[in-house]
């Protein structure tokens, strides 16, 4: 028996993926440009995550507003890297050596890392290890790929530094809809790429669908499910297809006018939960378990790591990002560089960050306060299928999140979102509140977050 997660009329179940808060629209330049090694000095330091980013791309999807280029001209990606090896320098030093430095996960994204050539793929690894200390194999590491890149010699690099888990954005295993979300490849090439990855023995294998593309039915979608299970991998992300400002789809979409986008907007959202629906209950009756939204994952699959959450969240603190796309978290400071989607302006930051030779400070971020951490530790936690133990908030904050939102979570409570047979001591979400997830996660914004989203200026 499945239960329905149709929404009531009033609430928009699609606002935004919340990957991280507060969202890079929030970050401003800092005026004070603090040192790293200031901001660092106080942090605990011995279960960091460290992520690379690579914004390259052989293609640019019609969807995607990630921070990435089309391709790179001759002798871009080597001074992308020596960039990068002068961050990772500039980085380690300022983390020092007075407490323990040590690495608990690390993760290549982007972009595409494997844009990048098997040769320098070792470079990268080289970096992490190297230069910041991180030891590959004996950590999670995740790295995100894609058919065209996912090439043998790539894939054996990876797998011998220590690769443990391979995401592949496949999208759609049906031609007609990857060309509707301008995403050019065959199914035969998706395949190919699969059997590769299977070949190289990488432990965890994650592929990512969309649902909501244009002409997508829930034939065809289980089209693209049974294609993608037929591989085991072990775990699936379903996602949501947005069509975001600068993107290639919105284009597409502008010429319509608004009016008609705002006509379709309610059959596209209605179409996107019922494809939702299909998706978990499919997966779910071949046993796969839910992590959140958008994650499943096989239940007798590996486990890359016993502490923390499963799906990606910051709840706690620690993350050093190395890479122009890359975010830092200390306790205090969310901080990365300029944020853009336009490619004109893309190409522009790229270009400044390989010019850069000082790396010893934060130049673009966000503060975040005591309540902004409460805040985030909340939305990030109930967005997991697991819910928030009320202990862990307690032995965090000396509080109750019920106390602290109390018209937020009494508003989801309303609607359904929250589930009233968790056990005691848990905040959890409904399958409901899970299907709305996106809805639910911008509802926790502070109206500080809200109005410099607002403010941004799009480029």
């Amino acid at each position: 028996m499945t239960t329905s997660t149709t929404a009531p009329p009033a609430v928009r179940p699609y606002e935004s993926y919340v990957y991280a808060y507060p969202h890079k629209t929030a970050y401003r330049p800092l005026p004070d440009r603090p040192a790293l090694r200031e901001l660092w000095a106080a942090e605990p330091k011995d279960a960091l995550s460290l992520y690379l980013h690579i914004p390259f791309c052989e293609v640019r999807c019609g969807f995607c507003n990630l921070f990435t280029r089309i391709g790179a001209p001759e002798e871009l990606t080597t001074r992308y890297l020596d960039a990068l090896d002068r961050q990772a320098v500039a980085v380690r030093d300022a983390l020092g050596d007075a407490a323990p430095v040590r690495f608990a996960a690390a993760a290549f994204g982007g972009g595409t890392p494997t844009f990048l050539t098997a040769d320098e793929l070792e470079r990268l690894c080289d970096i992490a290890e190297k230069r910041m200390g991180a030891d590959l194999l004996a950590v999670p590491l995740s790295v995100e790929t894609s058919p065209s890149t996912a090439t043998a010699d790539r894939l054996a690099v990876l797998a011998g530094r220590g690769t443990t888990r391979v995401s592949i954005g496949v999208q759609s295993f049906v031609d007609e809809e990857a060309r509707a979300a301008v995403r050019p490849q065959r199914r035969a090439e998706v395949e190919a790429a699969l059997g590769r990855i299977r070949d190289a023995r990488i432990p965890v294998l994650n592929i990512d669908l969309i649902y909501g593309i244009d002409g997508q039915t829930e034939r065809t979608w289980i089209t693209s499910l049974d294609a993608a299970l037929a591989w085991r991998p072990e775990e699936l992300y379903l996602y949501p297809l947005y069509v975001r400002p600068l993107t290639g789809l919105h284009r597409l979409g502008a010429a319509a006018g608004p009016e008609a986008e705002a006509l379709e907007q309610a059959a596209w959202d209605e179409q996107r939960l019922r494809l939702y629906e299909v998706g978990r209950d499919h997966l779910l009756a071949r046993g796969y378990e839910q992590v959140s939204m958008r994650m499943f994952r096989r239940a007798d699959a590996p486990r890359e790591s016993q502490d923390g959450p499963e799906d990606y969240a910051c709840q706690t603190d620690g993350m050093i990002g190395l890479g122009c796309g890359a975010r830092s978290y200390t306790a205090a400071l969310h901080y990365s560089f300029d944020y853009a989607v336009d490619m004109r302006e893309i190409r522009s930051i790229i270009d400044g960050f390989t010019a850069t030779e000082d790396f010893s400070r934060a130049e673009v971020g966000r503060y975040v306060d005591a309540a902004e951490a409460r805040r985030r530790h909340l939305l990030q936690s109930l967005l997991q299928a697991a819910g928030l133990p009320l202990a862990d908030y307690r032995a965090r904050f000396g509080t109750d999140p019920r106390e602290d939102f109390p018209a937020e979570l009494e508003r989801f409570a309303d609607r359904g979102w929250l589930d009233g047979q968790a056990p005691e001591g848990l905040l959890r979400l409904s399958q409901l509140g899970l299907a709305h997830s996106d809805a639910l996660g911008p509802a926790l914004f502070s109206p500080g977050v809200r109005a410099a989203m607002a403010a941004y200026e799009r480029k």
